[in-house]
């Protein structure tokens, strides 16, 4: 009672929830409807990043969810915005009771959340549970908390929930009835009352029966836990008993095809106590109840269709409703994800062919018949429950059947059929099914399959057969005009350095068509690690690349810039100093500095010769830049281009600085090389400039004083005992130094 009292959020916080309510309702419906590149995801994701930057979010948001509403420390904004209704909903149907939200999720991080949040919630819950789910994207900009349904028991009564775990236990291990004492009774009607609640606690059930149990196990399972909310029901409160049926019934909405199936075999079993309960929750079962069930198994890859149409028709006698209600199930389908997908309405014809005229035997089956059958089945499934297997090799053996090792023998079958078929045109029919197959492996990140399969279809572009190379390069063009780089851009940044490396020989056999997608590639709004590893698969390609880097060099974003940069000094040569030469003259000093590094690292007198150009047309500000680049640069060239600049730049003038920094960067570099145009510039001078000639032979003499080498020693040497006075005037005190240092040694 005391929530009640506390007063609504204060406006800034209220705001601030509603913000995110919004974005993240928007993002979640762009990352489901949207490929990842396209301008409505940039912006959906663009406006939560916003909201949850460190500017935005001074402090972790700590939000409780409810079934229709969000909290933060148990207080509600006074007015409640639609979006943070929707949101909830969402975020409860994924048993999220708290979500945390860090500042500083950038736009991928945010977009896998979102993904996550898009999948139903019971692909989640066959992945484990959203919390498992989450955590194996080591994401950090959110913490998940969810709902845990013995928790909330113990919170609600103040101890230890041992009963309600006894009543799931009851279920689980085959008791006729379940008792339940008045205090876990009443909380047992209260879930029952919410049918979302009523809902998510099937799901558990299911979920926890799914590792122990078969399927008619479960659906015993299911049947008591039935009979024992009816029980409550009729003991505590008889009036709201038909309420509670009406939800039973919706949440009947969320089983799987197979234990809908096995439990309507119940319900026709004249022998069974809860034959009665189940035919009167079917029974308040409505049609666009039955239409959900219909519309979102059938959408699932993994589902038996044959079982939703054995469930469909056992729910839906009439053939009327029959269309009717396929007509209602057709538009939830096409208002979700799959309504998107290209040829939805070819698929969904043909479900809908299968389903109305799917097989049934009961014209030719009485119904005595019939319940002796459920019943065999039923004995069957007691008998194989009876296993002297110890629980080692019962894992082991379900290990062979789980999803991952499922994968690995469809993938191994499609690897030996394309290797032993011999027929070219038998070959070529393969190549559909197999592009579709790797397109699935890389949306999943499973390169490492990806690239096994890819280096078959890579290898048969050398084949002997005109008509097998044929096939193979035709394959690779359905490869690359499909979504292999979207799934490459969403993936490449994550995958380990041995799955990058055959990614990059896979892209490489591929040949060249492969290109221009990838600079297209680089050239958008990535993140820096993807452009990165991009960019290395860009280089493996050589000269052939080297044509898509002038749309690049052109680009808005100085990352991409960066990137061609990258990409012309890799490729090296002469042929890349026009290049390098206007992208001197760029906005960005980054680039500046690493156009010039470049230039110096071809070391040719033509690559000299456009740094030379760029200090004698440039501005005074290009000039401190270029020069600064230079005297940073600690490459095996650098000394050469610090000779050359001295030989073809005046002292004095506007490019006297310019010498000046070339003989200091000399001294830097300790490079013996140095020592000649240093020398020169030692005796270099004008008696009508007595400062700057001072200046300049004090700056040559440290340089060589600096390098320390015999010939500079030399030099300073010979300048004490026969230079001019001004040199000699230079050189002492280094050459008292460099005596100083001998002695001492």
């Amino acid at each position: 009672m005391a929530e009640a009292t506390l007063p609504p959020l204060d406006a800034a916080d209220a705001a601030r929830l509603t913000e995110f309510a919004r974005a993240c309702r928007a993002a979640a419906r762009a990352v489901m409807m949207y490929p990842a590149g396209h301008p409505a995801i940039v912006t959906t994701l663009g406006r939560i990043v916003q909201v949850t930057s460190t500017a935005s979010l001074p402090a972790p948001m700590k939000i409780t969810v409810h079934a229709n509403t969000l909290q933060i420390d148990g207080r509600s904004p006074a007015r409640i915005d639609a979006a943070i209704g929707e949101l909830a909903a969402l975020l409860h149907d994924h048993l999220i009771g708290e979500l945390t939200v860090n500042a500083g999720g950038d736009t991928e991080a945010w977009r896998n959340f979102l993904l996550i949040l898009g999948k139903s919630t019971d692909d989640i819950r066959a992945e484990g549970g959203i919390a498992r789910l989450w955590s194996t994207t080591a994401g950090t900009h959110v913490g998940i908390r969810e709902i845990d349904y013995a928790e909330v028991l113990k919170e609600r009564r103040g101890g230890d929930p041992a009963k309600w775990e006894n009543i799931l236990a009851t279920c689980l291990e085959g008791d006729k009835t379940v008792d339940i004492d008045d205090e876990a009774a009443k909380w047992l009607l209260e879930v029952a009352g919410d049918e979302v609640q009523l809902g998510n606690l099937f799901a558990e059930l299911e979920s926890r029966s799914a590792d122990v149990q078969l399927t008619e196990s479960r659906a015993a399972a299911f049947a008591r836990l039935m009979q024992g909310i009816v029980a409550a029901a009729k003991k505590i409160n008889p009036e709201g008993l038909d309420t509670i049926l009406r939800n039973m019934a919706g949440a009947l909405g969320r089983l799987s095809p197979e234990m809908m199936v096995s439990l309507l075999a119940h319900a026709g079993d004249a022998t069974s106590d809860a034959a009665n309960v189940i035919n009167d929750v079917v029974a308040r079962m409505s049609e666009q109840t039955i239409a959900s069930f219909v519309a979102r198994n059938v959408t699932k890859p993994d589902t038996s269709l044959d079982r939703v149409a054995q469930a469909f028709h056992t729910l839906v006698r009439d053939e009327d409703q029959q269309q009717r209600l396929l007509a209602l199930a057709h538009d939830e389908a096409a208002a979700g994800p799959m309504g998107a997908t290209e040829g939805f309405e070819d698929v969904w014809n043909s479900v809908a062919h299968k389903l109305i005229t799917s097989y049934t035997d009961k014209p030719y089956v009485s119904d005595a018949y019939a319940r002796e059958l459920s019943t065999s089945r039923a004995q069957a499934v007691t008998i194989d429950q009876v296993s002297d297997d110890p629980p080692e090799r019962l894992t082991a053996w379900l290990g062979t059947v789980a999803t991952s090792e499922l994968r690995k023998l469809d993938i191994t079958l499609v690897m030996d059929l394309l290797t032993i078929e011999k027929d070219d045109q038998l070959w070529g029919n393969l190549m559909p099914p197999v592009v579709s197959l790797m397109e699935d492996l890389m949306l999943v990140g499973d390169f490492e399959a990806a690239t096994e399969l890819g280096g078959i279809i890579t290898a048969a572009r050398e084949s002997a057969t005109q008509e097998r190379r044929q096939h193979a390069m035709i394959a690779i063009d359905m490869l690359i005009s499909g979504s292999m780089m979207r799934n490459m851009i969403t993936h490449v940044a994550k995958i380990d350095e041995k799955q990058f490396e055959r990614l990059k020989t896979m892209c490489k056999a591929m040949g060249d068509v492969l290109v221009r997608p990838l600079a297209d590639a680089v050239s958008t709004n990535i993140s820096d690690r993807t452009r990165e590893r991009l960019t290395a698969i860009l280089i493996a390609f050589g000269p052939a690349a080297r044509l898509h880097v002038e749309r690049m060099k052109a680009s808005d974003n100085a990352a991409v810039r960066r990137t061609a940069l990258y990409l012309l000094s890799e490729f090296g040569g002469s042929d890349a100093l026009p290049d390098l030469k206007e992208l001197l003259n760029d906005s960005s000093a980054q680039i500046q500095r690493e156009a010039v590094r470049a230039i110096v690292a071809i070391g040719s007198d033509k690559a000299f010769d456009v740094l030379y150009q760029a200090l004698a047309t440039g501005s005074a500000q290009s000039r401190d830049v270029i020069m600064k680049a230079l005297a940073a640069v600690r490459h095996e060239k650098a000394a050469p281009m610090f000779g050359y600049l001295m030989a073809r730049v005046d002292h004095k003038g506007p490019l006297g600085n310019v010498y000046l920094s070339a003989v200091e960067g000399l001294g830097q570099l300790k490079d013996p090389t140095g020592v000649p145009p240093l020398k020169a510039a030692l005796y270099r001078g004008e008696w009508w400039a007595p400062r700057r000639t001072s200046v300049l032979r004090n700056a040559a003499a440290a340089a060589l004083a600096r390098i320390g080498s015999p010939e500079a020693v030399e030099v300073l040497e010979e300048a004490m005992t026969a230079g001019p006075r001004g040199v000699r005037s230079a050189v002492r005190p280094h050459v008292d130094s460099v005596r100083a240092r001998r002695a001492s040694r």
